[in-house]
């Protein structure tokens, strides 16, 4: 059997990774190959081409890398060709994978979508797309199932793949010890992006909260989580906030981090699940370039951008975007989720039921049964 996935940045590949290894424990000679990362590859499949270069956020941003996706396109779809798995999986990345899978519809390949983009947040018009092309829906997030199917997909929860995914090999005292950083002080995670052109824009501000939040909690100690790809020295600005040594940048270790924190500033995407998850209180903060943010608000149709709150279905965590994204806000309610126990208490029990709501364990396994349902169906009788 083969089986071919699109992924296009670090927790798409992380999806893609897990559903490989299931893919392999239940068809060991199965070929799998596609577009995607170090995780996909890892699992074993076969890499066409590399997320990396492609991996930005926002319309102005995607704009500098369309030369590059078509040449990528084009190489996707000639391997397609030849080929001819027996299936297709895109994973997010939809302005990458809906030109791709239109191009594999064509060539008569079923198509499954896995962890399915936010239509219902912005540009809707593409769930015909989705209805036309797609022969499966798999969303991960419950509210996804009702609006995917009022709009005539086929659709299946499978629940939320960071619930197996989440696993913390190590206690918050040995973590924060094995990195010189005091037990007792309260620590803030900083997750400012897994994209480069993201950390760019969230760096700076951070940089100047960190100097404030120092100011009315003297003792406060930080850890960055880094993502795949993004080197040092783009951190480097956050060092320098902290010569002290009481901050510390962390590779590959995110859930430690986490668990090893009090308070956590992210930036809005799958970061905020994962914080969720560990019922971490959070803040939220995004910002893209001026003209992507004015050419996209108008077609944006929820009033709240971080994945907790629209779990919830209500603002549970703060949300500082664009313009609100100061050094002065994201202080402001860092400090307070570290100094009010309340405030803390009331985020956590909210961040509780919004777990509840992502699903029982077992979300990547019940899609690579479903993947191999849609694959079978393909195969001669």
């Amino acid at each position: 059997m083969r089986i071919m996935i699109s992924c296009g940045e670090a927790s798409g590949d992380m999806y893609a990774g897990a559903l490989a290894a299931e893919l392999r424990a239940r068809v060991p000679d199965a070929e799998i190959f596609g577009f995607g990362g170090p995780r996909l590859q890892a699992a074993g499949g076969r890499l066409i081409g590399e997320y990396g270069p492609f991996s930005v956020t926002g319309l102005t941003e995607a704009v500098k890398v369309v030369p590059r996706s078509f040449a990528m396109l084009r190489k996707l779809v000639d391997t397609a060709r030849e080929l001819r798995p027996h299936v297709f999986v895109a994973i997010d990345f939809p302005d990458f994978n809906f030109k791709l899978m239109a191009a594999l519809r064509r060539l008569g390949i079923p198509i499954v979508y896995y962890v399915s983009p936010q239509l219902w947040a912005w540009r809707p018009g593409r769930m015909d797309t989705m209805k036309e092309y797609v022969d499966r829906v798999m969303v991960i997030f419950p509210f996804e199932e009702a609006l995917y199917r009022r709009a005539g997909v086929s659709v299946q929860f499978v629940g939320h793949p960071l619930v197996d995914l989440i696993r913390p090999g190590q206690n918050r005292a040995d973590f924060l010890r094995d990195r010189g950083l005091n037990l007792d002080a309260p620590t803030v995670a900083l997750l400012p992006g897994s994209r480069k052109n993201e950390v760019e824009r969230t760096v700076p501000t951070l940089t100047d909260a960190i100097a404030l939040i120092r100011a009315r909690v003297p003792d406060v100690q930080f850890l960055v989580a880094c993502a795949p790809g993004i080197p040092d020295p783009m951190f480097a600005p956050l060092v320098h906030a902290q010569p002290d040594g009481r901050l510390v940048l962390v590779r590959d270790r995110t859930d430690d981090l986490l668990v090893a924190s009090d308070v956590v500033i992210t930036a809005s995407g799958t970061a905020t699940i994962q914080c969720a998850l560990h019922e971490k209180p959070m803040v939220v903060v995004y910002r893209v370039s001026p003209l992507t943010y004015r050419l996209g608000k108008p077609f944006v149709h929820v009033d709240t951008f971080a994945m907790p709150n629209l779990v919830a279905g209500r603002r549970i965590v703060p949300e500082l975007i664009q313009g609100d994204f100061t050094p002065e806000r994201t202080a402001e309610e860092t400090i307070a989720l570290l100094t009010d126990k309340n405030k803390r208490a009331e985020m956590c029990a909210a961040l509780f039921k919004v777990r509840e709501q992502l699903g029982s364990p077992g979300a990547t396994a019940r899609a690579a049964d479903t993947v191999l349902e849609v694959a079978t169906s393909s195969l001669p009788k």
